[in-house]
């Protein structure tokens, strides 16, 4: 079986596992504060430009999400999301689970506007009984988003913008960061995301790493308090060097973007093969994820040897799936899939 389900299927690159072999029988101190988290941070702080943000590791996103959340918001505040956002979809309520309500927002392409942002908090304000409703505080939206697309710099700016002449935190939940950075469409890079957004992070657990995230923090106000956030919510590891190690191997020599860049080459070979079968598609993506609608029976037969995720019913006989590269996705694997297209 050859799986396309997810990038999180692998374990981690080499160099990854080399790193924490040869430092595994070190002692170090506890949950984070290891020279090797100090010097990860260090690195990254230099790749974003900003020597004035903060660098947490957490254990896993929904963590750093929820951490986040928790951190920006007070009790009768909300974070507007896509409906069809991680919070909102993908983390069995955990932001609603701590009594901060998902003011979702419908999206055709996963992405929020700027426009959406602003007619919500008008929406809200212009109602004479406004404080009988939850309050529109953050902006949470993900680059890439959960259906593989990406914010254009230009569209990054305008929600920026609006966020600050609105008073809200914008947090980009960076799982894929690094795919969406590789893009071959893509014009953001990570000094502009730092500057653009009061939070954002960098997933390493779908991106060659055994687990973990890299939270950056740019805004004063939610640096405070915030590693006792981390700890009670769940995203503190007591051995943290172990993400502090990972994310050194990661950005040293840029390992990070040469695997993003890998997986976006590979699941460009698996769109035109379906593009040239005359499939089409859900959404356009041009990074790892891709979203082809296929017949029913096809994708029958396709299962037998190719595990893909089910999306979405399209019609009685057709449905959209999708099929996800890696870093360590093989040339090998995509030929297989490839042929496996050709026949049907």
């Amino acid at each position: 079986m050859i799986r396309f389900k997810c990038d999180y299927s692998e374990g981690a690159h080499p160099k990854v596992l080399e790193t924490l072999l040869q430092t595994n029988t070190e002692q170090t101190v506890g949950y984070g504060m290891d020279q090797y988290c100090i010097k990860a941070a260090g690195i990254i702080k230099e790749k974003i430009q900003r020597q004035d943000a903060e660098v947490h590791f957490l254990v896993g996103g929904t963590q750093t999400n929820l951490t986040v959340t928790s951190a920006a918001l007070r009790p009768h505040q909300g974070v507007i999301a896509a409906y069809s956002g991680h919070i909102s979809t993908h983390e069995t309520g955990a932001i609603e689970a701590t009594g901060h309500k998902v003011i979702e927002l419908p999206s055709s392409d996963g992405k929020l506007t700027a426009w959406q942002v602003e007619e919500t908090v008008k929406a809200h304000y212009s109602d004479e009984n406004h404080e009988h409703t939850v309050q529109p505080k953050m902006v949470y939206i993900s680059n890439p988003t959960e259906i593989g697309t990406i914010y254009s710099k230009k569209e990054l700016t305008k929600l920026s913008s609006v966020c600050k002449e609105n008073g809200l935190i914008l947090y980009l939940d960076g799982a894929r960061l690094g795919y969406g950075l590789c893009a071959e469409d893509n014009d953001l890079d990570l000094p502009t995301i730092a500057q653009l957004c009061d939070a954002f992070y960098i997933g390493g657990t779908k991106i060659g790493a055994l687990f973990g995230e890299a939270l950056v923090v740019c805004n004063a106000e939610l640096k405070k308090d915030l590693r006792y956030i981390i700890k009670q919510k769940g995203g503190m590891l007591a051995k943290g060097r172990l993400l502090g190690l990972q994310f050194i191997s990661l950005m040293e020599n840029d390992l990070y973007f040469q695997m993003a860049s890998h997986a976006n080459k590979m699941a460009m070979l698996i769109k035109e093969a379906f593009i040239k079968k005359g499939y089409s598609f859900l959404i356009s993506s041009t990074t790892n994820q891709q979203f082809p609608i296929l017949p029913n029976d096809v994708l029958d037969r396709m299962k037998v040897n190719f595990e893909y995720s089910y999306w979405q019913k399209v019609d009685e006989n057709k449905s959209a799936v999708r099929f996800c590269t890696s870093w360590a996705t093989s040339t090998e694997a995509v030929k297989k899939l490839i042929e496996e297209i050709e026949k049907w």
